[in-house]
């Protein structure tokens, strides 16, 4: 997993609620097993059209937002079913923030294994971040995980976020599970010699 420290990236504003992982992958593209080459079909019903064509309406084909690794939301995004897909694709994308009132508990945990990290602010914080992208595509946004503060480049945005500290420490660490368990690797060694394995 890539460590998470601080990026400055692209915002795009996404101005719904309830986002589910459906819409975000849908289901006919889980059959892969790899965690990556799902970017593409990120938001595939929303980005393109019945003919395979870009929607020129959707916000991810707008000009100014093509680059973005910022996301911002309306409440309770990432809702639907449990999909660790839905991560993979946002991240094969190349979105490493996203930003909304609350998110879904199972998308939050799919999140931060897999480096993503999700940044709850009030309603009133989110809409004037919306506002902001929304009438200036390319508007940016810095995300400091070890200080835990976001800001544009006026500083007209300058806030701090709260984060569990374990998740804090996984991200900062790029630490999976897995990750967590290999620090540990040596004393695993050490027990299965002990038994005989």
């Amino acid at each position: 997993m890539q460590p998470f420290t601080k990026i400055t990236g692209v915002v795009v504003p996404m101005d719904r609620v309830d986002v589910d992982t459906d819409q975000i992958i849908p289901a006919q593209f889980l059959k892969r097993i790899e965690k990556t080459g799902f970017g593409q079909f990120l938001f595939y019903k929303w980005r393109f059209d019945e003919d395979g064509s870009l929607n020129p309406d959707f916000e991810l084909n707008l000009p100014g937002y093509e680059e973005a690794s910022v996301l911002v939301s309306g409440r309770n995004f990432g809702s639907g079913s449990s999909r660790e897909h839905a991560p993979w694709a946002l991240l094969d994308y190349g979105i490493r923030c996203i930003i909304a009132p609350s998110f879904a508990d199972i998308f939050s945990n799919n999140s931060l294994q897999n480096g993503i990290l999700l940044i709850t602010f009030p309603d009133s914080t989110v809409r004037t971040i919306m506002q902001k992208a929304q009438s200036n595509p390319g508007y940016r946004l810095h995300v400091d995980l070890e200080n835990q503060r976001v800001w544009d480049d006026d500083e007209e945005i300058n806030e701090g976020f709260d984060i569990d500290e374990f998740a804090k420490y996984k991200l900062l660490n790029g630490l999976d599970d897995i990750g967590l368990t290999l620090q540990h690797e040596d004393k695993i060694a050490a027990y299965e010699t002990d038994r005989g394995l």
